[in-house]
C-alpha cells in the first residue's frame, strides 16, 4: 500500500483530500493529514477508513522527518516558504513531492539531486499557477504545431465572490490563505509591453490597472503579478513583445488596497511590542507622522492624499483599521495584524460561493499562412459549491490530486523538479478534469493586416 502525506488542512486542501480518499482503495493507498490544528486534519478525513489526521508542526525536524520518511508522496500545501524545506527531506528520504505554491529558486537547484534519485518535485500544480501553465502550454502547442510565433501573452487569474451574491462592500473574500492577500505584490512586479520592459515596485503595484471585460462575469480590473518575464523563457517565446500576467479583482479593490500598502500594513519584518493587546485604530496610528494633527481619520486621508469623505475612507473604515476592535490575536508583525482582520471581515459569508477564472489571450502570426495574424483566447471559470467546496479549494486541489495519482499508479514517470509544462502532465491533467465536467473555453479571432 503506497502512503500519501499531505502537509496542511487549510481554505486549500480539503477537494484535494476528498478525491485522494474516494480513490484511496481503487489506487490501494493510505493519505494521512498533518496540520498545527489537528481539529482540522480530523475534519478533512472524517473517519475515513483510509485516513489518518496526525498534529504535525512543520518546524519540528525531527517530527517532519519522521512523516516523510513514511509516505512514498507528499503534498505541500503550506506557504512558499516551506517548500524548500519539505523537498529537501522528501529526496532525502526517497519521496515525491507535490506543491501547489510558486517553486522556489533553491527548489530548482535540487534538480540533479531528484534526477539521481528517480524521485519527482512537481511544483506549481495548483490553480495559478498551475492549471494556468497548462492552459497556456495547450495553447501553444496548438500554435507551434502550425509554425506559429507568438507576439502577445497575456494572462489573468482570479479568485473573487461570485458577484450575485452581495458580499461585501470591497467585493472579495479570503477563500484561500488571507496571508497571501496581505502579501501580494510584495515584490513589486515585473512585464514587456511591446517590447518595453515596465518594473513596478510594491506600492505602485496597485495602482496601475487596467479594466478587463470577462464573459459572463462582467468588466473587472487587472495589475500586474509579480515577474512575467520568466516565463518568456519557460514557454520559449524570443519572439514574443508583450508578456504579462496579471491579476483580476472587481474594480475598486485596487484603489483600496494601495492605500493599505502605502500605510505600510504589508510588512512582515518589523515586530511590534505586545500587539495582541493593541487596537487597530492603534496600529494604523503608528504609520502617521507625529506632525499630522486633527482626528485619526482626518490624518490618515491627509497622509494618504484621498477623499475624506470619498469611497476608500468608506472601505478602509468598514474594514477596520480604524477602530477600537482589538488584535486580540497571537502575532507580532503589522502583516499578521491584516491576516487577522481580512480572515475576520472578508470571510465568504454563509449561503454564498466564491469562483476562480483564469484568462489568456494570445497573439500570433503564421510565416507559412501568408504571415496570418490570429487571437487565441482561453478562459476557465469555477464555481464554488454554496455551504460546500470553495471554488479555490476545487481548483487548487484537484490539479495536484490528479497529479498524485498519475505518479503513484506509475502513469507520469517524470523526475527531476519540474513545474508541469511537459506534455505528460499537462495532458493527462486537463483531460481528466475535462471528465469531471471542467470547461475551458477556447476561441480563435482573425486580426485584421
Amino acid at each position: 500500500m503506497k502512503h500519501i502525506f499531505v502537509i496542511g488542512a487549510g481554505l486549500s486542501s480539503p477537494y484535494l483530500i476528498d478525491y485522494l480518499l474516494q480513490h484511496a482503495e481503487e489506487c490501494d493507498w493510505f493519505v494521512t493529514v498533518g496540520d498545527i490544528n489537528e481539529e482540522l486534519a480530523q475534519k478533512r478525513i472524517g473517519g475515513h477508513p483510509r485516513g489518518d489526521a496526525i498534529y504535525f508542526d512543520i518546524n519540528d525536524e525531527a517530527m517532519r522527518s519522521r512523516q516523510i520518511e513514511r509516505a512514498d508522496l507528499v503534498i505541500c500545501m503550506l506557504a512558499p516558504p516551506f517548500q524548500y524545506i519539505v523537498a529537501l527531506d522528501c529526496i532525502h528520504h526517497n519521496a515525491h513531492m507535490i506543491s501547489t505554491s510558486y517553486e522556489n529558486p533553491q527548489v530548482a537547484d535540487l534538480n540533479q539531486d531528484a534526477l539521481r534519485k528517480g524521485l519527482l518535485i512537481l511544483n506549481e500544480m495548483g490553480l495559478d499557477p498551475g492549471i494556468d501553465h497548462m492552459m497556456a502550454m495547450k495553447m501553444l502547442q496548438d500554435i507551434k504545431s502550425r509554425h506559429g510565433v507568438v507576439t502577445s501573452f497575456i494572462s489573468y487569474g482570479s479568485a473573487v465572490p461570485d458577484p450575485q451574491y452581495d458580499t461585501n462592500p470591497l467585493k472579495y473574500c479570503t477563500t484561500w490563505n488571507p496571508r497571501n492577500v496581505v502579501m501580494s505584490g510584495e515584490y513589486g512586479a515585473q512585464y514587456m509591453e511591446e517590447g518595453k520592459i515596465k518594473l513596478l515596485p510594491h506600492h505602485a503595484v496597485f495602482r496601475q490597472t487596467w479594466p478587463v471585460q470577462v464573459d459572463g462575469v462582467g468588466l473587472m480590473e487587472a495589475y500586474p503579478n509579480r515577474d512575467s518575464l520568466i516565463y518568456q523563457k519557460i514557454f520559449q517565446l524570443d519572439e514574443v513583445e508583450t508578456m504579462i500576467r496579471a491579476t483580476l479583482r472587481f474594480p475598486g479593490w485596487s484603489e483600496t488596497w494601495s492605500q493599505i500598502v502605502r500605510l505600510g500594513y504589508p510588512n512582515e519584518q518589523l515586530k511590534i511590542p505586545n500587539l495582541k493587546d493593541r487596537t487597530y485604530a492603534e496600529i494604523t496610528e503608528m504609520f502617521l507622522p507625529l506632525t499630522i494633527s486633527g482626528s485619526l481619520e482626518e490624518r490618515v486621508a491627509n497622509y494618504l492624499h484621498i477623499n475624506p469623505t470619498g469611497k476608500v475612507m468608506e472601505n478602509l473604515r468598514w474594514l477596520g483599521i480604524l477602530s477600537d476592535e482589538k488584535v486580540d490575536t497571537d502575532v507580532s508583525t503589522p502583516a499578521e495584524a491584516m491576516t487577522v482582520l481580512l480572515a475576520r471581515k472578508l470571510a465568504l459569508p454563509p449561503h454564498a460561493r466564491d469562483m476562480v477564472i483564469l484568462l489568456h489571450k494570445l497573439e500570433a502570426y503564421f510565416p507559412e499562412e501568408h504571415n496570418r495574424k490570429e487571437r487565441h483566447i482561453s478562459s476557465f471559470i469555477e464555481y464554488g459549491d454554496v455551504d460546500g467546496f470553495t471554488a479555490i479549494a476545487k481548483s487548487v486541489g484537484l490539479p495536484a490530486a490528479i497529479a498524485a495519482k498519475l505518479v503513484l499508479t506509475g502513469k507520469l514517470e517524470l523526475t527531476g523538479c519540474r513545474i508541469p509544462m511537459h506534455p505528460a502532465i499537462y495532458i493527462p491533467v486537463l483531460d481528466e478534469m475535462r471528465a469531471l465536467g471542467r470547461e475551458f473555453k477556447e476561441n480563435v479571432e482573425t486580426i485584421a493586416g
